[in-house]
Protein backbone atom coordinates (compact mmCIF):
# COMPACT_ATOMS: atom_id res chain seq x y z
CA UNK A 1 0.00 0.00 0.00
CA UNK A 2 1.09 3.57 -0.97
CA UNK A 3 0.57 5.34 2.60
CA UNK A 4 1.47 8.85 1.30
CA UNK A 5 -1.00 8.42 -1.50
CA UNK A 6 -3.54 6.63 1.10
CA UNK A 7 -3.30 9.77 3.13
CA UNK A 8 -3.82 12.46 0.74
CA UNK A 9 -6.72 10.43 -0.17
CA UNK A 10 -7.96 10.53 3.41
CA UNK A 11 -6.97 14.00 3.38
CA UNK A 12 -9.01 15.19 0.66
CA UNK A 13 -12.44 13.19 1.85
CA UNK A 14 -11.67 14.50 5.73
CA UNK A 15 -9.19 17.74 6.05
CA UNK A 16 -7.77 16.28 8.74
CA UNK A 17 -4.76 15.20 7.15
CA UNK A 18 -2.34 17.51 4.62
CA UNK A 19 0.80 16.66 3.49
CA UNK A 20 3.17 18.88 1.66
CA UNK A 21 6.81 18.91 0.08
CA UNK A 22 7.55 22.12 2.30
CA UNK A 23 6.41 19.52 5.25
CA UNK A 24 10.03 18.85 7.83
CA UNK A 25 10.15 14.96 8.77
CA UNK A 26 9.01 15.76 12.41
CA UNK A 27 5.68 17.11 11.30
CA UNK A 28 5.55 14.33 8.31
CA UNK A 29 5.80 12.10 11.00
CA UNK A 30 3.36 13.35 13.25
CA UNK A 31 1.05 13.25 9.78
CA UNK A 32 1.53 9.52 9.44
CA UNK A 33 1.76 8.54 12.99
CA UNK A 34 -1.46 6.31 12.78
CA UNK A 35 0.32 4.39 9.97
CA UNK A 36 3.95 4.64 11.79
CA UNK A 37 2.68 3.43 14.95
CA UNK A 38 0.98 0.56 13.19
CA UNK A 39 4.38 -0.49 11.30
CA UNK A 40 6.55 0.05 13.93
CA UNK A 41 7.92 -2.80 16.19
CA UNK A 42 6.38 -2.88 19.80
CA UNK A 43 9.36 -1.45 21.59
CA UNK A 44 9.62 1.74 19.67
CA UNK A 45 7.52 4.79 20.16
CA UNK A 46 6.44 7.41 17.61
CA UNK A 47 8.23 9.56 19.91
CA UNK A 48 11.44 7.34 19.52
CA UNK A 49 11.33 7.15 15.96
CA UNK A 50 11.22 10.71 15.77
CA UNK A 51 14.17 11.11 17.89
CA UNK A 52 15.97 8.48 15.78
CA UNK A 53 14.85 10.44 12.66
CA UNK A 54 16.48 14.01 14.05
CA UNK A 55 19.53 12.25 15.39
CA UNK A 56 19.95 10.70 11.89
CA UNK A 57 19.49 14.09 10.02
CA UNK A 58 21.81 15.83 13.04
CA UNK A 59 24.54 12.91 11.97
CA UNK A 60 23.86 13.29 7.99
CA UNK A 61 22.28 16.51 7.22
CA UNK A 62 21.78 16.06 3.73
CA UNK A 63 19.41 13.51 4.64
CA UNK A 64 17.19 16.46 5.17
CA UNK A 65 17.14 17.00 1.23
CA UNK A 66 16.06 13.49 0.39
CA UNK A 67 12.74 12.04 -0.63
CA UNK A 68 10.28 12.40 2.34
CA UNK A 69 9.09 8.68 2.28
CA UNK A 70 12.50 7.37 0.79
CA UNK A 71 13.69 8.60 4.30
CA UNK A 72 10.88 7.48 6.40
CA UNK A 73 10.89 4.26 4.80
CA UNK A 74 14.53 3.44 5.20
CA UNK A 75 14.08 4.64 8.47
CA UNK A 76 11.23 2.34 8.98
CA UNK A 77 13.30 -0.65 7.44
CA UNK A 78 15.98 -0.08 10.63
CA UNK A 79 13.62 0.27 12.99
CA UNK A 80 12.09 -3.13 12.37
CA UNK A 81 15.34 -4.79 12.39
CA UNK A 82 16.11 -3.35 15.52
CA UNK A 83 18.94 -1.48 14.06
CA UNK A 84 20.34 1.72 15.25
CA UNK A 85 21.29 3.79 11.43
CA UNK A 86 23.53 6.54 11.24
CA UNK A 87 25.16 6.67 14.71
CA UNK A 88 28.76 5.14 15.82
CA UNK A 89 27.68 1.26 16.49
CA UNK A 90 27.76 0.92 12.85
CA UNK A 91 24.64 -1.12 13.24
CA UNK A 92 22.57 0.54 9.97
CA UNK A 93 23.14 3.67 7.56
CA UNK A 94 20.78 6.25 5.32
CA UNK A 95 22.68 7.09 2.51
CA UNK A 96 21.54 9.92 0.32
CA UNK A 97 21.92 8.68 -3.25
CA UNK A 98 20.72 10.63 -6.43
CA UNK A 99 18.57 8.47 -7.91
CA UNK A 100 16.22 8.90 -11.23
CA UNK A 101 17.10 12.78 -10.42
CA UNK A 102 16.01 12.52 -7.33
CA UNK A 103 17.97 12.68 -3.71
CA UNK A 104 16.53 9.47 -2.08
CA UNK A 105 17.67 7.79 1.06
CA UNK A 106 18.86 4.35 0.73
CA UNK A 107 18.94 2.02 3.38
CA UNK A 108 22.03 -0.30 4.41
CA UNK A 109 22.83 -2.78 7.28
CA UNK A 110 26.19 -2.18 8.42
CA UNK A 111 28.85 -4.78 9.77
CA UNK A 112 27.81 -4.74 13.55
CA UNK A 113 24.41 -4.71 12.45
CA UNK A 114 24.91 -8.00 9.82
CA UNK A 115 26.38 -9.88 13.00
CA UNK A 116 23.83 -8.50 15.16
CA UNK A 117 21.05 -9.82 12.77
CA UNK A 118 23.23 -13.35 12.09
CA UNK A 119 23.06 -14.14 15.96
CA UNK A 120 19.29 -14.11 16.21
CA UNK A 121 20.17 -17.56 14.83
CA UNK A 122 19.94 -20.02 17.84
CA UNK A 123 22.19 -22.32 15.68
CA UNK A 124 24.95 -20.45 15.88
CA UNK A 125 27.42 -20.30 18.27
CA UNK A 126 29.99 -17.90 16.69
CA UNK A 127 30.67 -15.94 13.75
CA UNK A 128 33.37 -13.37 13.51
CA UNK A 129 35.22 -11.35 10.32
CA UNK A 130 39.25 -10.07 10.49
CA UNK A 131 41.29 -8.30 7.83
CA UNK A 132 44.22 -9.59 6.75
CA UNK A 133 47.67 -7.10 6.24
CA UNK A 134 50.63 -7.56 4.67
CA UNK A 135 52.72 -8.20 8.04
CA UNK A 136 50.69 -10.41 9.66
CA UNK A 137 51.11 -14.37 9.47
CA UNK A 138 47.98 -15.74 7.44
CA UNK A 139 47.62 -19.30 5.75
CA UNK A 140 44.63 -21.50 4.50
CA UNK A 141 43.80 -24.60 2.88
CA UNK A 142 40.75 -25.67 1.39
CA UNK A 143 39.54 -29.64 0.50
CA UNK A 144 38.97 -32.11 2.81
CA UNK A 145 40.91 -31.04 5.70
CA UNK A 146 40.69 -27.55 5.69
CA UNK A 147 42.35 -25.10 7.84
CA UNK A 148 42.34 -20.95 8.47
CA UNK A 149 45.80 -19.96 10.61
CA UNK A 150 45.86 -15.76 11.14
CA UNK A 151 48.61 -14.35 13.73
CA UNK A 152 48.66 -10.70 13.44
CA UNK A 153 51.04 -8.28 13.20
CA UNK A 154 52.20 -6.74 16.53
CA UNK A 155 52.89 -2.64 15.78
CA UNK A 156 53.51 -2.07 12.16
CA UNK A 157 50.97 -4.81 10.27
CA UNK A 158 51.08 -2.99 6.75
CA UNK A 159 48.54 -2.79 3.90
CA UNK A 160 45.27 -4.56 3.87
CA UNK A 161 46.06 -7.33 1.92
CA UNK A 162 42.68 -9.92 2.33
CA UNK A 163 39.57 -10.45 4.39
CA UNK A 164 38.26 -13.82 6.14
CA UNK A 165 34.67 -14.79 7.82
CA UNK A 166 34.05 -17.55 9.52
CA UNK A 167 31.47 -19.23 11.41
CA UNK A 168 30.56 -22.42 13.93
CA UNK A 169 27.85 -24.66 14.69
CA UNK A 170 26.39 -25.40 18.07
CA UNK A 171 26.65 -29.00 16.52
CA UNK A 172 30.37 -28.46 15.74
CA UNK A 173 30.16 -27.49 11.83
CA UNK A 174 31.54 -24.76 10.45
CA UNK A 175 32.84 -22.71 7.60
CA UNK A 176 34.99 -19.90 6.69
CA UNK A 177 35.67 -17.29 3.14
CA UNK A 178 38.63 -15.86 2.58
CA UNK A 179 38.47 -12.92 -0.06
CA UNK A 180 41.82 -10.73 -1.44
CA UNK A 181 41.05 -7.17 -0.85
CA UNK A 182 40.97 -6.88 -5.17
CA UNK A 183 38.26 -9.10 -4.70
CA UNK A 184 36.39 -7.81 -2.07
CA UNK A 185 36.68 -4.14 -3.96
CA UNK A 186 35.19 -5.96 -7.53
CA UNK A 187 32.49 -6.78 -5.42
CA UNK A 188 31.90 -3.23 -3.97
CA UNK A 189 32.10 -1.78 -7.10
CA UNK A 190 29.32 -4.50 -8.77
CA UNK A 191 26.73 -4.71 -6.12
CA UNK A 192 26.94 -1.37 -4.29
CA UNK A 193 25.29 0.71 -5.89
CA UNK A 194 26.16 4.05 -3.65
CA UNK A 195 29.68 3.25 -3.34
CA UNK A 196 30.78 6.50 -4.83
CA UNK A 197 28.76 8.45 -2.47
CA UNK A 198 30.79 10.60 -0.13
CA UNK A 199 28.31 8.97 2.49
CA UNK A 200 28.34 5.40 1.82
CA UNK A 201 30.30 3.46 4.54
CA UNK A 202 32.53 2.11 1.80
CA UNK A 203 34.28 5.54 2.23
CA UNK A 204 33.76 6.10 5.72
CA UNK A 205 34.23 2.53 7.37
CA UNK A 206 36.37 1.03 4.55
CA UNK A 207 37.31 -2.36 6.81
CA UNK A 208 34.17 -2.78 8.54
CA UNK A 209 32.49 -3.66 5.04
CA UNK A 210 34.63 -5.50 3.74
CA UNK A 211 34.37 -8.09 7.16
CA UNK A 212 30.81 -7.32 6.27
CA UNK A 213 31.01 -8.61 2.80
CA UNK A 214 32.96 -11.71 3.60
CA UNK A 215 30.06 -12.45 6.17
CA UNK A 216 27.73 -12.78 3.81
CA UNK A 217 29.46 -14.72 1.70
CA UNK A 218 30.35 -16.97 4.47
CA UNK A 219 26.95 -17.20 5.30
CA UNK A 220 25.95 -19.27 1.98
CA UNK A 221 27.31 -22.07 3.79
CA UNK A 222 25.35 -21.61 6.93
CA UNK A 223 21.85 -22.59 7.76
CA UNK A 224 19.68 -19.57 7.48
CA UNK A 225 16.46 -18.47 9.00
CA UNK A 226 13.70 -16.95 6.78
CA UNK A 227 13.55 -13.61 8.65
CA UNK A 228 17.33 -13.31 8.41
CA UNK A 229 17.24 -13.66 4.29
CA UNK A 230 13.92 -11.56 4.28
CA UNK A 231 16.17 -8.84 6.14
CA UNK A 232 19.30 -8.86 3.89
CA UNK A 233 17.13 -8.31 0.56
CA UNK A 234 16.25 -5.34 2.08
CA UNK A 235 20.08 -4.18 2.41
CA UNK A 236 21.10 -1.50 -0.41
CA UNK A 237 17.47 -1.09 -0.71
CA UNK A 238 15.37 2.15 -1.56
CA UNK A 239 11.94 2.08 -0.45
CA UNK A 240 8.69 4.57 -0.98
CA UNK A 241 6.33 3.00 0.97
CA UNK A 242 5.54 2.27 4.70
CA UNK A 243 4.13 -1.67 5.77
CA UNK A 244 3.76 -4.04 8.32
CA UNK A 245 6.53 -5.72 7.52
CA UNK A 246 8.63 -3.57 5.30
CA UNK A 247 10.56 -6.91 3.93
CA UNK A 248 7.47 -6.91 1.87
CA UNK A 249 7.80 -3.93 -0.31
CA UNK A 250 10.19 -4.58 -3.16
CA UNK A 251 13.21 -1.76 -3.50
CA UNK A 252 12.87 0.78 -6.48
CA UNK A 253 15.16 -0.17 -9.19
CA UNK A 254 18.74 1.65 -9.03
CA UNK A 255 19.54 3.70 -12.27
CA UNK A 256 23.61 4.27 -13.34
CA UNK A 257 23.78 7.67 -14.26
CA UNK A 258 27.46 6.50 -16.15
CA UNK A 259 28.48 3.11 -17.64
CA UNK A 260 30.45 1.73 -14.56
CA UNK A 261 29.93 4.56 -12.09
CA UNK A 262 27.28 6.17 -9.86
CA UNK A 263 26.48 10.09 -10.14
CA UNK A 264 27.49 11.22 -6.67
CA UNK A 265 25.73 13.03 -4.36
CA UNK A 266 26.71 16.59 -4.39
Amino acid sequence: MDVKANLAKKAEQTGTVKLSKGMNIADMIKALEPEIKRALPSVITPERFTRMALSAINNTPKLAECTQMSFLAALMNAAQLGLEPNTPLGQAYLIPFQNKGNLECQFQIGYKGLLNLAYRNEQLQTIQAQCVYANDKFEYELGLDSRLFHKPALGNRGEMIAVYALFKLNNGGYGFEVMSKQDVDMYAQKYSKAINSAYSPWNTAYPEMCMKTAIKRVLRYAPLKTDFLRAMASDETIKTELAVDMTEINGQDIIEMEEGSIQEVS
